[in-house]
């Protein structure tokens, strides 16, 4: 049975796959319902799109438990930009300069223009869930699927072993 020690990896990938898809679904009914993104939450939806894709080519690549480790960095990586972007939402880290509107008006004109061409703060929290904001929930979201692919990557691990085991027997 040599499809029998993928199989855990397997559901895994596409469980995270499918988890990954669903967070960006949901981070694009919010920005068109109106919560216009800033820089840093566009960043954070770049994990979700790696996880989709890596976890779909290690299913058809036949290497799931190295798509699980690469996922794994992708969800860490998430967390702690998640982190970062809550530290400078709450004032612990400097505003990066992608999320400040750059240029001099010299007249009226050109400054409504510049406002309405300025991207989204990325200090200010347009909403807030259970006195979370957005990018807090996704740093819980991104180090709970951390964990998840950790404890997958393990039992796939242990998948394997066993299957390895039982054929040295036989």
């Amino acid at each position: 049975m040599p499809g029998t020690a993928r199989q855990p990896a397997a559901r895994w990938l596409l469980a995270l796959a499918a988890t990954s898809a669903a967070a960006l679904a949901a981070a694009f009914l919010l920005q068109y319902a109106g919560y216009e993104p800033c820089h840093l939450c566009y960043y954070e939806r770049i994990p979700y799109f790696v996880v989709i894709v890596v976890g779909l080519a290690g299913l058809w690549l036949g290497y799931p438990r190295t798509a699980l480790a690469i996922i794994a960095l992708a969800f860490a990586a998430n967390a702690g930009l998640a982190f970062f972007h809550v530290g400078v939402e709450q004032g612990w880290f400097q505003l990066p300069e992608s999320c400040i509107a750059s240029g001099q008006a010299t007249s009226i004109e050109e400054l409504r223009a510049q406002l309405a061409a300025a991207p989204a703060r990325c200090d200010q929290v347009p909403l807030t869930v259970l006195g979370l904001s957005l990018a807090g929930w996704n740093g819980v979201l991104s180090a709970g699927l951390l964990v998840l692919t950790l404890f997958g990557l393990v039992r796939a691990g242990a998948s394997a072993a066993e299957q390895h085991r039982q054929a040295r027997a036989a």
